[in-house]
């Protein structure tokens, strides 16, 4: 038996004592001396050009520190994970419910909230994208650019088109999922200040420290090395906070006041602004031998991926590859297109696309099924990638290859219980 140092062994988990005991820090439980708290001022609209901003009330309201608009950021106003398309503080226009316009620093949250009210915007409303439908019309506003299509996919695997007459059946459905948020236990929190060293820092719920920390410098135009964000103990996460949360907004506060910054979001403004899990819908025709044999599966997939790209590139990439699901198929094709619409973001939601991919491909597999009069696990079977089988994109599966001995295992399991 082979030694390992961890597998095999009972380890504690590094944070457990302390979640246990109730000692564990959240990011909004950090306090620290002479700390303001912020707060960010946010469209009431889902699409428009600004044309009036008045700050200067609430700038005038005893104990606020600091009313900033885009103007305010020494470095770049575009952040994003894969894609620079969102800007910290609007600067062209609102392209969502909730962007962020100002942000304002004071002595209190009660404080915050008043200057938040003091603050005057005019708006010039555009027409509102809320469906692919629309948002694929040539005529339809642009919400970046000057197209609304924000990805393109394209998967083909043999030859789809040839296979149609090699088959006895052909089932043809449409599969729709929803948008989904993540509703974390903890909404987006952090703390910005300098330490010691002149090290503007940033404490946060976040997934992902070390891209936060070079969005930080960019957009205030400093060297990475002059900045430093830690992850607290996160309440929850599941993709929703890999995307940035309050951490831009309190370290451009945290520069101009020079003072530590605390921002918590409460769960409406949470739930408003953070990623969301793509609705996708899905136009698929699978075709199938009389004895259940999978012979070819095309896909036609569209996405409503929001005002903002988040990673609409990744969840595009993923979905695609795994549409024919974990079974042999000679002849896959999928199309995806995901397109910017004026609703809620759409970003990373434990799966990237696959999730929604496994609703059409089994809703697939049932169809054939009761079309054929075969049992919904037999065909399964009949169609699992086994060491050998050569998925969609070409690769080889040599090894580990434990999806059918695991559908037997829960079939066995199932007849046990029922």
């Amino acid at each position: 038996m082979n030694n390992y140092s961890v597998l095999g062994k009972s380890e504690i988990k590094v944070d457990a004592v302390e979640k246990v005991l109730g000692t564990a820090k959240f990011a909004a439980d950090y306090t620290m001396p002479n700390m303001l708290w912020g707060g960010v001022f946010r469209s009431t609209v889902p699409h428009a050009y600004i044309k009036k901003l008045n700050l200067e009330k609430a700038r005038a309201l005893p104990g606020v520190a600091c009313v900033l608009d885009h103007t305010a950021i020494p470095g770049g106003n575009r952040f994003g994970i894969i894609i620079k398309d969102e800007p910290c503080l609007v600067d062209d226009k609102v392209r969502r419910y909730g962007d962020a316009i100002a942000v304002v620093a004071a002595e209190t949250k009660e404080l915050v909230h008043e200057a938040l009210e003091l603050i005057e915007v005019e708006y010039e409303e555009l027409e509102p994208i809320f469906t692919v439908e629309r948002a694929m019309e040539e005529d339809a506003p642009k919400i970046h650019g000057d197209s609304n299509v924000h990805a393109k996919k394209f998967l083909n695997f043999g030859d789809v088109d040839a296979a149609w007459d090699k088959c006895d059946i052909i089932i043809e459905n449409t599969y729709s999922t929803h948008r989904l948020s993540h509703m974390f236990i903890e909404p987006d929190a952090g703390i910005s200040y300098y330490d010691d060293q002149g090290l503007l820092t940033v404490i946060a719920s976040t997934q992902n420290p070390h891209y936060d920390r070079g969005e930080v410098a960019v957009m205030l135009g400093i060297p990475a090395n002059q900045v430093r964000v830690k992850q607290a103990a996160t309440g929850g996460g599941f993709g929703g906070k890999l995307d940035i949360g309050v951490q831009l907004h309190c370290a451009l506060l945290t520069y101009y006041t020079k003072r530590p910054v605390k921002i918590v979001r409460d769960r409406r403004e949470s739930t408003m602004v953070s990623a969301k899990r793509h609705p996708i819908t899905m136009h698929a025709k699978t075709g199938a031998t009389k004895d259940g044999k999978l012979v070819a599966v095309d896909v036609d997939m569209v996405s409503d991926s929001g005002a903002y790209a988040s990673y609409g590139p990744a969840v595009i990439g993923r979905a695609p590859v795994h549409i024919a699901g974990p079974y042999e198929c000679p002849n896959v094709r999928c199309s995806a297109v995901f397109y910017y619409t004026n609703s809620p973001m759409a970003g990373a939601f434990r799966g990237f696309g696959v999730p929604q991919a496994a609703v059409c491909h089994e809703g697939q597999m049932n169809a054939l099924a009761r079309a054929l009069n075969m049992d919904p696990i037999e065909i399964r079977l009949k169609n699992a990638h086994k060491v050998g089988t050569v998925i969609p994109t070409g690769q080889k599966l040599t090894e580990s290859v434990g999806f059918a001995d695991t559908l037997k295992m829960a079939a066995a399991k199932a007849a046990e219980v029922m």
